[in-house]
Order: C-alpha cells, then sequence, then structure tokens
C-alpha cells in the first residue's frame, strides 16, 4: 500500500509580511516530505517564492479600521469565503491548517475549526493581529516571532510557543556574513528601507540629514536608498548636490545583499524587514509606521531597542537635524554599532522556521506539552 504525505495547509493574507513567513514554512514542509497547499486570496501566491505552490483562493472581508457600513459590507464576503474553505478542506482532509495572519486568512482558519482539523496560527508581529486575535481562542496552537507579545487572550496563553519569525532562504545564507569592519579611511554603508511602497517621510529627512553631517564622513557615506516612484528624482538631486553615491530604487531585489554589506540600516518596523536584519545581524534605526494598525510597528521596533538590537526614533522626532547627530555619533563610534549588530544576530532566529515546523508535527503527533521553546529569548 502506498502511503500518502501529510497535507499542511497554509492560510494567508495577500501581502508580503504575511507570504514571505508562509513560504518558509512552505519550503521547510516540503523539505520534510509534507504535501503544501496555500489557501489566500485573490492577491496571494504571486510573490515571496509561493508561485509553484499548489494554491485555492476564497472570498474575503477586511475588518481592520473599518466604518460600520465597510464592515457589513465585509460580512457577506467573509461567510461565502468561509463556506468555499470549507468545501475546500473536506476535500483535501489536512493534517494541520496554519493561518499567518491577514484578513484573507480568516475565512480558512474559521473553516478548519468547523472540520476539527488540527490547528495553529503564527504572528509576526509583537502585538497579536486581529484576524489572529480572532482566532486565539479556537486553536491548538499560537506560534509567535517575539518572546513577549501584546493582546494574546488569556485563557490562550498557555498554548504559545516562541518560534521566531521564519524568513527567507536568501536571508538565512546572508546570516552568515561578519559585520563589515568600520576603519577611519573606510567607506561606511548606509541603507534605507521604507516598505513595499517605499516612504516618504524617509526621502525628505535622509537625505536632509546627510546634508547635515561632516565633510568628511559624507566623503565615505554609500547610501542604498529605497523610494516611491514619484520621490526619486528629488532625492538623487539632493545626494548629487552634496556628493553622496546613492543607488536609489523603488524596490530592491537584492535585499539580502545590500544587508549584508550594511553597517547601518534606517526604515520601518514591519515584521518582515526587522526580522531580516535581525537575522543577519544588522543594527537598525526604526521609524514606526504611526497609523499602523494596533501600533504593531511601535510594538516591533520597542521589541528590538529592547533586546539592544537597534534604536526607534518616533515619527515626530525624525528630523534631519536628530537624524545627523545620531549618524555622526554612530559612524564615529565603531565599537557601538559591533556591539549593536551583535545583540541584532543573537536576537534574530535563522532556525524559526524549522522550530515552526517542529511545533506544527507536535500538534499533529499530538504529543501533549508544546516544547519547541518557552525559554525567553530576548525578542524575535
Amino acid at each position: 500500500m502506498t502511503s500518502h504525505p501529510r497535507t499542511i495547509v497554509l492560510a494567508a493574507g495577500g501581502t508580503g509580511g504575511h507570504v514571505y513567513p508562509a513560504s518558509a514554512l512552505a519550503s521547510e514542509m516540503k523539505a520534510r516530505g509534507w504535501r503544501v497547499v496555500l489557501v489566500t486570496d485573490s492577491r496571494g501566491g504571486t510573490v515571496g517564492g509561493m508561485e509553484h505552490i499548489e494554491t485555492f483562493h476564497v472570498r474575503a472581508g477586511g475588518v481592520a479600521g473599518k466604518r460600520l457600513v465597510g464592515l457589513l459590507r465585509s460580512i457577506p464576503e467573509l461567510a461565502v469565503g468561509t463556506l468555499q474553505a470549507w468545501f475546500m478542506l473536506r476535500r483535501l482532509n489536512p493534517d494541520v491548517v496554519v493561518g499567518v495572519g491577514g484578513y484573507a486568512s480568516v475565512p480558512t482558519m474559521l473553516a478548519a475549526t468547523q472540520v476539527k482539523c488540527r490547528t495553529a496560527i503564527h504572528e509576526q508581529n509583537a502585538v497579536l493581529g486581529r484576524a489572529n486575535r480572532l482566532m486565539a481562542g479556537r486553536v491548538d496552537a499560537i506560534a509567535t516571532s517575539y518572546a513577549t507579545s501584546k493582546s494574546i487572550p488569556e485563557d490562550a496563553k498557555d498554548r504559545v510557543v516562541h518560534t521566531g519569525m521564519p524568513v527567507r532562504p536568501e536571508i538565512a545564507a546572508a546570516s552568515d556574513c561578519a559585520y563589515p569592519a568600520i576603519a577611519n579611511d573606510n567607506e561606511v554603508s548606509l541603507f534605507v528601507m521604507g516598505g513595499s511602497q517605499g516612504a516618504s517621510i524617509l526621502s525628505d529627512v535622509v537625505p536632509a540629514a546627510v546634508r547635515r553631517i561632516s565633510p568628511a564622513l559624507r566623503a565615505r557615506l554609500r547610501v542604498a536608498q529605497q523610494c516611491r516612484q514619484e520621490d526619486i528624482q528629488r532625492v538623487r538631486a539632493a545626494y548629487e548636490d552634496v556628493d553622496v553615491a546613492a543607488d536609489l530604487k523603488v524596490f530592491f531585489d537584492d535585499v539580502p545583499d545590500r544587508l549584508a554589506t550594511a553597517h547601518l540600516l534606517i526604515g520601518r518596523s514591519g515584521a518582515s524587514s526587522v526580522s531580516e536584519a535581525l537575522a543577519i545581524g544588522r543594527p537598525a534605526i526604526l521609524v514606526p509606521y504611526p497609523h499602523a494598525v494596533d501600533d504593531h510597528q511601535s510594538a516591533n521596533a520597542y521589541a528590538v531597542a529592547a533586546a539592544g538590537a537597534g534604536w526607534v526614533m518616533d515619527q515626530t522626532m525624525f528630523t534631519p537635524e536628530n537624524l545627523s547627530s545620531r549618524l555622526e555619533e554612530l559612524f564615529e563610534s565603531s565599537r557601538v554599532l559591533n556591539a549593536v549588530a551583535k545583540c541584532a544576530k543573537n536576537t534574530g532566529r535563522i532556525d524559526a522556521a524549522a522550530r515552526l515546523a517542529d511545533m506544527v508535527q507536535q500538534i499533529v503527533s499530538d504529543s501533549g506539552d508544546l516544547k519547541v521553546s518557552r525559554e525567553g529569548e530576548a525578542a524575535a
């Protein structure tokens, strides 16, 4: 008799922040001989290395930040999506369903609890997202990227396992790169990453801060910066005006290489960018997006700062004057940058996908207490 491989269904929102960890877990489970199926909305399945994964799409309705009319419109979408997912799960008969957040994960996770599948969720941020919060009381296990996560229901805390944030294989490979040495006469590399759409405030503040630093430091500085398309020309002109070499792009497809050669990262504090900087071990100045749902970017940034792996500059304090002073201090103190890089590397978890896969297999085997990791690591 031929034995069929076990099946895991991954329920993910369609953005990169949800798909990237799903992709890392998918790779790990496939390597262990599992059949992997992705369920997402119409946006998912085309980013993050999931193009070759068996994929199903269901209807979904978002709820975060919507007014009453928007919520009422979302309910029928959610109901239809849940019914679609219910029929799909009945056909697939998976061994486990794992949600990685985003409103598009909700229909599949609701259906999974109704057909009595083993279930788990993974939270990428330091505060439980609303989709995962909805499911926290219904699933068998809750995996977290941070040792301490906010908004976990009291009655679900005994099912929490700290696995860390799964990162792409390319990031894991780059984690072997040592922090580049800083000497008085060599180049210093600044990587400015604004998220998938860039961030205009970074385009406003960083070039203006660079203008204020000493001519000697400017002569050594090399900048790689993600910008919105509409900002690139003015940012390029600003750097050219002070003779600073700058590579500007709307999207960098070589982020692992950029991080590996960077002495310092400046960026938002979304889950993916933070986890990638930590995995490679690069110091970061984080500027949380102040309008993020549940202010989760601030939670991420302050968790990194508490681990000694970076610094937080709230957007109200992120000015050319403040940033230029910080850049001067840091690039004149290689000892500080090296120490923070070491903390970042110690904080990041390149084995998070394997730890999450271990947790999933424990759920399926029903081996009792979840023991992947409950020790108090510092952060992601």
